[in-house]
């Protein structure tokens, strides 16, 4: 009797074993949608990654003092605002109520993102805006390029940042203190020369006076 027991016992752990590893008597996953094993479906193609850009309407500023402009500009809805020295002298518009405005990049009037960069291009109040913004001195590579006549700052700026310089004043024995006061009258090395290294010396006069 015990053998028949055990028999059948052995036979009914085989049955289950096989069921077990027979992947064709496993259920079929519910792929339906909304089934507990549904792929996820994929992202839409007019989804977006953020909101969606603001354009504005940039006002027309020249002509009004810089922190004015700024004010408005930021009231438009323009927050990246930065301003440079139109004449050329790479002046720092430190106190905004000191400078007005001669142009500005973008131009006015124009639907544009408000992410957009404005730049206002400034003098200082008691100054004549130029026909246009006066152009940074070239930086100077292999060869000297002809600084004469633009502001001795801007000019320095150009040169590489280990270059020897020396600045004298060329009307009279003066320090020259703030150079971009201060404009380039003569220069050694001369415009051509090959730049390798030697000291650079440079004549000066303030921007108002003739060179002599």
């Amino acid at each position: 009797m015990r053998t028949h027991r055990t028999v059948a016992l052995l036979a009914a752990v085989a049955a289950l074993a096989l069921t077990a590893c027979n992947p064709q008597s496993a259920p079929a996953p519910d792929r339906t949608a909304g089934g507990p094993s549904a792929a996820p479906s994929a992202p839409s193609a007019h989804a977006t990654s953020g909101p969606a850009a603001k354009a504005a309407v940039l006002p027309n500023l020249v002509g009004k003092g810089l922190q004015t402009a700024q004010d408005e500009a930021q009231a438009a809805g323009f927050l990246i605002l930065k301003s440079h020295d139109a004449l050329g002298r790479d002046r720092l518009q430190a106190l905004d109520r000191n400078w007005k405005v001669c142009s500005q990049t973008p131009a006015a009037g124009a639907s544009i993102d408000t992410s957009t960069t404005i730049d206002f291009g400034a003098v200082k109040l008691e100054e004549t805006c130029p026909a246009a913004d006066a152009p940074a001195p070239k930086p100077a590579g292999d060869t000297m390029p002809n600084f004469v006549g633009q502001g001795m700052k801007a000019v320095r700026g150009a040169l590489p940042a280990n270059a020897s310089i020396t600045v004298k004043d060329a009307v009279q024995s003066r320090m020259v203190l703030q150079e971009s006061n201060w404009k380039v009258c003569t220069q050694d090395p001369k415009a051509g020369v090959a730049l390798a290294g030697q000291p650079v010396a440079f004549t000066v006069a303030k921007t108002e006076e003739a060179c002599p």
